[in-house]
């Protein structure tokens, strides 16, 4: 009797117990996101801009279920005043601190010229750059902390093509009047004087500017280069491909995917490799790997654009090995 009493005490304080463990599993479950890693990842542009999505897109694709991933679009290319960029940088090293990430990539130059070179340059927090255009000597890196991707476009391709079609060498750089597209083309005009070519540039601020630098471009040119179009105000693609395919007259090349509804060929960067690169890299790093241990390093891809409107417009003829080759642009492709 004595016993059969024992056991029914020990069973209603057992039963007394499981419930509350059950009920307190069910208010605190265990989230997933806690067991992650935290990876922030700043862009210096903003969404809609196609090559911060195409590095995006590469970035998120990689991190996928392995990071608890922030995003920060710090949107200097359209807020270009100094306030806007000191909002940006204030706005992304409170993240950075509230966060706490256990590394950051950053796309394009702006990140790395105003949020990591004053900020974050042999501190304790790892990060890996892309995107930023072709040299990284005036930022002093790679640092410590400090790895990443740089940018470089298949310019002597590119001018080779421009120059065997146009006959001549004699070329105009057209684009924003914005930082980087001053770095592309000193950049190009460097890999044009290599070719014995000589690159003049025409950046401009508006649409309307872009449409009377372009004129002026056929009538003095024998061929364009077509820099960004990110930072014009009053940029329409539809708008633009029309005016160009009333009025192109010389040839016209570029390395950006995102100008080829006004272009006649592409030998076009792909932003993808620059993300994917970028979160491998901030995986290792999160793995144990020293960021000083893993050698910046320069993207290795691109493909070849044709836009047959423009070239018809021109007058020009491609040869037929060429054009099997290269992907053929359409105003309604997703490619």
């Amino acid at each position: 009797m004595k016993n059969n009493l024992l056991f029914r005490g020990i069973h209603k304080a057992l039963a007394s117990i499981v419930p509350v463990a059950v009920i307190t599993a069910a208010v605190f479950p265990v989230n997933a996101k806690d067991s992650l890693p935290r990876c922030l990842y700043i862009s210096s542009y903003h969404s809609g801009y196609a090559w911060s999505d195409g590095v995006e897109e590469g970035v998120l694709s990689v991190l996928k279920a392995k990071c608890d991933v922030r995003q920060l679009d710090m949107d200097t290319k359209r807020k270009r005043s100094k306030a806007d960029i000191q909002s940006a940088v204030k706005e992304s090293i409170e993240l950075i601190e509230s966060f706490r990430p256990d590394v950051v990539i950053t796309s394009d130059d702006n990140a790395a010229k105003y949020l990591i070179v004053p900020h974050y340059m042999n501190s304790a927090i790892p990060f890996v750059f892309s995107g930023i255009n072709w040299t990284v000597e005036e930022y002093g890196f790679p640092v410590s902390n400090v790895t990443g991707i740089v940018e470089v476009a298949p310019i002597e391709p590119m001018l080779r093509e421009a120059i065997k079609v146009s006959g001549g060498l004699n070329g105009v750089y057209l684009g924003a009047d914005t930082l980087t597209e001053q770095k592309n083309y000193d950049r190009i005009k460097s890999g044009a004087a290599r070719m014995g070519s000589n690159l003049g540039k025409k950046l401009v601020a508006d649409a309307q500017g872009w449409k009377e630098a372009f004129d002026q471009a056929n009538a003095e040119a024998d061929y364009i280069v077509m820099g960004s179009n990110s930072g014009i105000e009053g940029w329409d693609d539809d708008a633009m491909a029309m005016y160009v395919s009333e009025s192109a007259k010389v040839i016209s090349v570029t390395n950006h995917r995102w100008m080829m509804p006004v272009t006649a060929l592409g030998y076009t960067k792909i932003p993808q490799e620059h993300g994917e690169w970028a979160a491998q890299a901030a995986l290792e790093i999160i793995a144990g790997t020293s960021p000083l241990d893993i050698p910046v390093v320069t993207n290795r891809k691109w493909d070849i654009w044709i836009n047959q409107g423009v070239i018809d417009a021109t007058g020009t003829s491609l040869s037929s090995r060429y054009t099997r080759r290269a992907k053929k642009f359409a105003s309604n492709s997703d490619d």
